[in-house]
């Protein structure tokens, strides 16, 4: 990372804090502050009732007994109150947070086809949708639980120290014929206890925070790979593919379990660590108080006081002990949510060098471009067309000759590249690609994608034209048409959406790859038909495709090209 842990930590902290949302989040904040401030002053009120209530046992007045159960049962109540009302004020706050963040994340990552450019520069970026739905969560839980802790042990630190200074009066202490007082010497026994602990345990439990970074991302390798069987059934099933599969789920859970192996090693040592410094200092205040209460300068009910106070400001000055395999969490996370800011940040950096300018003639105008791959090699070079409207252009080339890479440029989703092109309204425009996506929802969601509006009045018509008369009665059923529709079915879907959008130019990269010939052939028939005036740029390689097609551009793979008109 670039910037440190702490750094990283306040970038991703101080969006949300001085956004439009401030006031609210901060008068939530201010709120849960003074319920648990409320907590620390009825817990130094019920330190006060340890002593009068043990005072009044030792002396055995009776009298004393039950108003004394009463003044500890209101005071209970009303911290149990103030205790529950504290956490859901927080978890409102984290679940604002949360929304949030993820909201920007979210924007981040689809603004300027970044989803796709992290893909194209093959980025270290592991598992996007983790980081945005897991490790968002994580951080802002965590972030909070840790402030929150911290302020509320500070106060209780304040407050109980104030308390065991007192109660601890002082200590003598004998040096040859010198004679030492220590004022407080229990407090300052408990902040030397605390730091030492506090330095030894960042020794025992550094290394976790590593082992959870890594933890969390086998952990969405794993689960990553059980998706792609899932998103590949049918190809895996042909291929007989289960035990190579088997074999990668083998792999990637191995690594899963021999981390959390680790990470079992290390907690352990880590457990073993804070139970042993939290149970010494439960014998430790007993120890340092026996002098004065054997002495009779101490009452019982002062020494309960002192036992409740000394753990009071123990636990408070323990925080970071107690609280180590937290923040080695939060580190982890940390790290991630900030490299894929880093990332994403990175790739929107990479400006598109093309000039995009809208026309009112219907012709497609190509002035200049240059067509490269990240690696800086050319695919086309200095490319000037003039593509009028309702033309077909056929686009033909050798494999990894840049034929998809055109279309990508023209799309505006291509980063490498440079030049000037001159199209008709953005919305006029529609590339489909080999495979469709289909989203979730109704066969209608599906048709009119990516628009909202289901509204199709002729859909019965359309679905007859493309060969897909059997899902007549489907159109409003959800379903994950993806899985449902095979691949040939899922492209003449696609054709459909062309009907319903009626674009001025349309796309396709091998959009008919799935299709046999006559029925391809058909395809393209219709579009003539139905659409006459829109311009088609196809990639393809079969040479049926010569047939319904005007002109041909076929690249060469090294920058040049050649146009020329299909005669027939």
């Amino acid at each position: 990372m670039k910037l440190g842990f702490l750094k990283a930590t306040w970038y991703l902290f101080k969006g949300y804090w001085g956004s439009e949302e401030k006031w609210k989040a901060r008068g939530l904040l201010a709120a849960v502050i003074a319920l648990n401030l409320a907590a620390v002053y009825l817990l130094v009120e019920i330190n006060t009732w340890y002593n009068e209530f043990y005072n009044a046992l030792q002396n055995y007045e009776e009298s004393l007994f039950w108003p004394l159960v009463g003044k500890f049962t209101a005071l209970a109540f009303i911290y149990i109150f103030i205790a529950v009302y504290a956490i859901y004020l927080c978890q409102m706050l984290q679940l604002k947070w949360r929304t949030w963040m993820t909201d920007r994340y979210l924007k981040d990552w689809l603004k300027e086809n970044v989803y796709y450019r992290l893909q194209v520069l093959r980025s270290d970026t592991d598992n996007p949708d983790q980081r945005i739905s897991e490790d968002i969560n994580q951080f802002v839980s965590l972030t909070l639980s840790l402030m929150i802790g911290f302020i509320k042990q500070l106060t209780t630190l304040a407050a109980f120290s104030v308390v065991l200074w007192n109660l601890s009066g002082i200590f003598t202490l004998p040096v040859g014929s010198h004679e030492f007082q220590i004022h407080g010497y229990m407090f300052w026994f408990s902040l030397a206890y605390s730091v030492i602990g506090t330095y030894f345990v960042h020794i025992v439990g550094r290394k976790l925070i590593m082992l959870n970074f890594d933890q969390q991302k086998y952990e969405a390798d794993f689960r990553f790979s059980m998706m792609r069987v899932r998103e590949n059934s049918e190809s895996i099933a042909f291929y007989g593919g289960e035990n190579s599969e088997f074999g990668i789920f083998k792999e990637r859970f191995s690594n899963v379990i021999s981390n959390f192996w680790q990470l079992m090693k290390k907690t352990k040592l880590l457990n073993f660590y804070v139970n042993g410094y939290a149970q010494l200092a439960v014998i430790v205040p007993l120890i340092l108080a026996s002098p004065q209460y054997f002495s009779g300068g101490m009452t019982l009910g002062g020494l309960m006081q002192t036992i409740s106070a000394f753990g009071r400001v123990q636990d408070a000055l323990s925080y970071f002990v107690e609280s180590y395999n937290t923040i080695a969490q939060l580190v982890a996370v940390v790290q991630r949510l900030f490299g894929f800011k880093e990332h994403i940040t990175e790739v929107s950096e990479i400006k598109k060098n093309i000039v995009e300018t809208e026309n009112e003639t219907g012709n497609l105008e190509i002035k200049n471009l240059n067509v490269r791959l990240p690696n800086d090699k050319i695919l086309l070079k200095n490319c000037n067309l003039t593509l009028k409207e309702g033309q077909k252009i056929l686009v033909m080339g050798k494999s990894g000759a840049g034929k998809s890479t055109f279309l990508r440029m023209l799309a505006g989703i291509w980063p490498y590249g440079d030049g000037e092109i001159a199209h008709p309204a953005s919305e006029s425009l529609m590339f489909l690609p080999q495979k469709p996506y289909l989203p979730l929802g109704s066969l209608k969601r599906a048709i009119c994608y990516p628009n909202a509006d289901e509204n199709i009045p002729n859909a019965e018509e359309l679905l007859d034209l493309v060969k897909l008369s059997n899902l007549k009665d489907s159109l409003d059923k959800i379903e994950d048409w993806s899985r449902i529709l095979s691949l040939g079915e899922q492209q003449r879907l696609a054709f459909l959406r062309a009907l319903v959008a009626k674009p001025k130019w349309l796309f396709l990269d091998e959009a008919t790859s799935a299709l046999d010939e006559p029925l391809e052939r058909e395809m393209y028939e219709m579009l003539k038909e139905k659409l006459p005036q829109t311009g088609i740029i196809s990639v393809g390689h079969r040479s049926t495709l010569r047939e319904v097609h005007d002109t041909e551009l076929r690249l060469t793979g090294d920058g040049g090209y050649e146009e020329a008109e299909i005669e027939r």
